[in-house]
């Protein structure tokens, strides 16, 4: 395990020391909270961005390394806090609470996530029409959703995110591409949800991937999830594998 976070460790530094990378602390309008913002400063014409959303943790480490690996391949990245203005656990229960908190105001959820694409597409280093958005586990469920609203982007990507919705898709809603990244042995995101996903996307006539990977179980991106799931005796891992692989197929999507 540690020899796993090692070498993932030193493939963000090793994307981070291939760019020019800036991290910009950001405040988005209206009190909405707070974001942070990446991007290579050494760029030399405007290119592709991508909204991240945390998992049910918070905006975390782990969250801006992504945004942060995202820059370091050349994109710009914008990681933005659905909870607000930092808070962030290490423990189930309040992750719960703030997921649940937030979930209970999905309009200002909604405004967060506008708020974070519109201070992307304003950037001068941004190629406004090629904006994405990916979200892990809570922050998966959130893309998904913003796909579903119709929003106008390239492309969303969830990892180990919850699947369903009461959302009725009208086929020509959903402009965007989907990634779903999920695993076989995800006992949060049972093979009957992903069953009514594919269902959903097919009758709306989505161009969308779906990446199953058999016996992997839920935040299987996160090299800490591994670690947390024997804590607190919860059905959480690291695969490293799955994680590759899925990410892979996130950059050529964003290459698309």
């Amino acid at each position: 395990m540690r020899l796993v976070s090692f070498l993932l460790a030193a493939v963000f530094a090793s994307s981070v020391l291939n760019a020019a990378v800036v991290e910009e602390k950001i405040t988005l309008p209206n009190k909405l909270g707070t974001a942070v913002m990446y991007y290579d400063n050494a760029a030399s014409k405007p290119a592709p961005a991508v909204v991240v959303v945390h998992e049910w943790w918070g905006l975390n480490d782990y969250a801006r390394k992504r945004a942060k690996q995202l820059a370091g391949e050349g994109y710009a990245a914008i990681a933005v806090d659905m909870y607000g203005t930092g808070k962030s656990t290490s423990h189930p229960k309040d992750a719960m609470s703030f997921m649940n908190a937030a979930l209970a105001e999905p309009e200002k959820m909604n405004a967060r996530f506008d708020a974070a694409l519109d201070i992307l597409r304003k950037q001068s280093s941004v190629d406004g029409s090629k904006l994405f958005a990916i979200g892990y586990c809570f922050g998966g469920a959130v893309v998904l959703n913003q796909a579903r609203r119709g929003l106008d982007l390239a492309g969303v990507a969830s990892f180990h995110g919850s699947l369903g919705t009461e959302t009725k898709v009208e086929p020509g809603t959903i402009k965007a591409k989907v990634l779903v990244a999920t695993g076989g042995a995800d006992t949060m995101v049972p093979a009957k949800q992903v069953a009514g996903f594919v269902e959903e996307m097919t009758t709306a006539g989505v161009d969308f991937e779906l990446l199953s990977f058999p016996g992997v179980m839920h935040s299987f991106t996160n090299p800490d999830s591994t670690v947390l799931g024997k804590k607190y005796d919860m059905p959480l891992g690291y695969d490293a594998h799955a994680d590759q692989v899925s990410w892979a197929a996130l950059m050529r999507m964003l290459a698309k």
